[in-house]
């Protein structure tokens, strides 16, 4: 009896072992996209009050774990069962992606919507602010939604030849560091100030290093957000790039001669641009019965 206890110990040893092996490749192979979605979600996250930070954040946090608990189960059925169906899903995912991405752009060139939530907190009615509030958290996880299936299906490509108790591990191992590592660095960046100012209390009127230090942080988080915002566009548009190169054949060897990132670049905006022009002729086209609704 002690034998077979110390067989299952080994047993359970050696399945460990190969559930870190291959999580660390799985990690390698999702640090790109992992990138990309700390860009994204930090953009996402940023540009509320202060006293909302925290618990807007934690509600995005919450909305991306119950994305991943559903998506599991659905990405290892569909491996199994449907294999054909996650590069479907994967495509409308890069779509959605670049549509984002570029409609971003066009706001900002075209429409000159630039946000300012700081303005917009003291004219804007408290009920028109929570409006506000609720729809980027609900942008935010749908965008979740779509980067977690990305890094899901990477991390399963990984490990798909592996038994399917190292799967589950692999790919859930993976799942908890996109969510508690991407949404724990994210909250540090929208803290910035905050700590700051508390710095800035801490050398009680003198100019020391906790001063200096404070007034840097408090400083530079503006210009962490815009970073942030460009990257966040940019990184929404290599997301959907690579999708549509990875997943489409006939892409597979179009501009070859450029680097990757440029090809994915060129790739997400072209579909993004496609996209946003169909959205925008859809609504055009339902304008009138719309109204005709409204007048019911």
């Amino acid at each position: 009896m002690a034998s077979g206890f110390f067989a299952l110990l080994d047993d359970i040893s050696v399945l460990m072992d190969d559930v870190l092996t291959m999580s660390k490749i799985s990690a390698k192979k999702t640090a790109g996209i992992l990138g990309d979605d700390l860009a994204v979600n930090a953009e996402k996250a940023s540009g509320f009050v202060s006293s909302r930070e925290l618990p807007v954040l934690w509600a995005i946090t919450k909305g991306s774990i119950l994305n991943k608990l559903i998506i599991l189960p659905v990405a290892f059925l569909l491996s199994a069962f449907l294999p054909s169906a996650i590069q479907v899903i994967l495509i409308l995912g890069g779509l959605y992606l670049a549509y984002e991405g570029v409609e971003k752009i066009y706001e900002y060139f075209i429409l000159h919507h630039p946000v300012s939530v700081g303005v917009a907190s003291k004219v804007v009615s408290d009920s028109s602010i929570l409006f506000l509030e609720k729809k980027k958290v609900k942008s935010a996880i749908l965008t979740d939604f779509i980067l977690s299936i990305e890094i899901i299906i990477i991390a399963l490509g990984t490990v798909l030849n592996q038994p399917l108790t190292i799967q589950i591990a692999v790919v859930s191992i993976i799942s908890i560091i996109a969510t508690i590592g991407v949404y724990g660095v994210v909250a540090l960046i929208v803290r910035m100030d905050d700590f700051g100012l508390k710095l800035i209390h801490m050398s009680k009127g003198q100019k020391n290093s906790f001063y200096l230090i404070g007034v840097t942080l408090v400083n530079a988080l503006p210009v962490v957000i815009k970073f942030l915002s460009v990257v966040g566009t940019i990184a929404l548009l290599l997301v959907s790039g690579g999708i549509f190169i990875h997943n489409i054949a006939s892409f597979h060897h179009l501009l070859e001669n450029l680097p990757g990132i440029s090809r994915d670049l060129i790739f997400g905006l072209i579909a993004g641009v496609l996209t946003l022009l169909v959205v925008n002729l859809f609504k055009l086209i339902l304008k009138p019965f719309l109204k005709n609704l409204k007048g019911f």
